[in-house]
């Protein structure tokens, strides 16, 4: 089990973001706690694309130094994108590969052609 922290650098006010995500929402919370980012700047899955902390880059290096695993923002949305179709995050060395194999497995599918209109 783990928790990972990307590279996307967002502007929020003053302060600049990245993600914080995790195997488990009990490992995202216990990180949380850990390097001090309150529940109350949770994300969950029913309000957002996925369970994750939106974290600034100096909590970014608090969560590094715990063992949190560095990760590219691309990795944490095929990770992300992953766990709401499979049910977990997966390894980030594989997770963009797996989005495009996702992808590939979609447009070959006659079905899901037909849903979408293009057949």
């Amino acid at each position: 089990m783990a928790v990972y922290v990307d590279d996307m650098r967002a502007r929020y006010g003053r302060l600049v973001m990245c993600h914080m995500i995790a195997d488990s929402d009990g490992e995202l919370h216990a990180m949380a706690d850990k390097i001090g980012v309150s529940r109350r700047w949770w994300q969950s899955p029913e309000k957002t694309s996925g369970s994750h902390y939106d974290i600034a880059l100096s909590k970014r290096a608090q969560a590094v130094a715990a063992g949190a695993i560095e990760i590219t923002w691309r990795q944490c949305g095929a990770m992300n994108m992953r766990r709401r179709l499979a049910g977990e995050l997966g390894d980030p060395g594989t997770a963009e590969e797996w989005l495009i194999g996702h992808r590939g497995r979609l447009r070959a599918s006659p079905g899901q052609q037909e849903q979408r209109g293009h057949v």
